[in-house]
């Protein structure tokens, strides 16, 4: 009996026997379901790796929004005066130190009732200590569109700065808390250059 080429029966060595031809076998039942389970947790693992990218790629986000509303807080606080008595005072464009004040001696913290966006203002670098914002606002009160979820705060605190002695400087900390718990800090120093530095 004589076979065709593409048989997969071969003559065996000995007559009367036949033989598969080797190199041709499938997958059994056992090896295609370990297959799939392997494929399926390898898979598993790559879209992990995507949805912690894609949850990721949003941090950058509120990252640099936080850090927009630390710097536009911490210049707005450097701007303002730094003198050693509150603006209000009468003496406050000659005083060279507290003992020249006529009445009200600038601390930290503010005095009598000053906030940041209401009368009477805030109108040195020392009244800012303390300040937080819960929802970010502008100078005048008004909350600024999509900020509504951060936090701000500041501490305002004497500090030496190199040869600067500390009753001549301040270290200004602005502290801004987002969503997903970003938060971002910024220190800022403030020196008096002259004794009514600001005015």
């Amino acid at each position: 009996m004589r076979l065709p080429a593409h048989s997969a029966l071969r003559h065996a060595d000995r007559p009367g026997r036949l033989q598969l031809q080797t190199g041709q076998r499938g997958l059994s039942l056992i090896e295609l379901v370990m297959l799939i389970m392997v494929l399926g947790i390898a898979l598993t693992a790559i879209l992990q790796v995507f949805i912690q990218a894609t949850r990721a790629s949003a941090d950058p986000q509120l990252q640099r929004q936080a850090l927009a509303v630390a710097e536009s807080l911490m210049e707005e606080v450097q701007l303002m005066p730094f003198t050693w008595c509150d603006p209000d005072d009468a003496n406050v464009d000659t005083a060279t130190s507290t003992a020249g004040c006529a009445s009200v001696v600038e601390v930290i913290g503010p005095e009598g009732g000053e906030q940041r966006s209401g009368t009477p203002q805030f109108d040195n670098v020392n009244d800012y200590n303390g300040l937080t914002l819960s929802g970010i606002t502008d100078i005048s009160g008004n909350a600024v569109p999509g900020l509504s979820t951060y936090t701000a705060a500041v501490k305002v605190a004497n500090a030496a700065l190199g040869s600067v002695a500390s009753s001549e400087a301040l270290q200004i900390t602005v502290t801004v808390t987002g969503p997903n718990g970003v938060q971002v800090t910024l220190d800022g120093f403030r020196t008096r250059h002259a004794p009514n530095a600001g005015l």
